[in-house]
C-alpha cells in the first residue's frame, strides 16, 4: 500500500486545510442563522393563529411527488377504512 505523506497527490498544506475548515464553519453558521429565521417565521405564523405543525406536514408534502402522495393517502384511507375510522 503506497504511503499516503509519498503521494502529491494527498499533499496537506495547512492554508488549504484551513479554508476548507473555514469554509464548512461559516456554512454551518449560516445553516444555524437559517434555523433560526425559519423558527421566527413559525412563531410569527402561530401567533396569527396558524397551526405550525400542520404547516410543517404541508411543507413537506410540498417537497414530495404528487403520485408518491396520491398513493400513500389510498392507501391510508384503506387502512381506515379496514379500521372503521372514514
Amino acid at each position: 500500500m503506497n504511503d499516503m505523506n509519498s503521494d502529491a497527490s494527498y499533499r496537506v498544506t495547512a492554508d488549504e486545510l484551513r479554508q476548507f475548515i473555514e469554509r464548512i464553519e461559516r456554512l454551518d453558521a449560516e445553516k444555524k442563522d437559517l434555523a433560526e429565521q425559519q423558527k421566527e417565521v413559525m412563531a410569527e405564523a402561530k401567533g396569527r393563529g396558524y397551526d405550525t405543525k400542520v404547516m410543517r406536514k404541508v411543507i413537506a408534502l410540498r417537497k414530495r411527488e404528487p403520485d408518491d402522495i396520491a398513493e400513500e393517502e389510498a392507501v391510508l384511507e384503506m387502512y381506515k377504512e379496514a379500521l372503521g375510522m372514514s
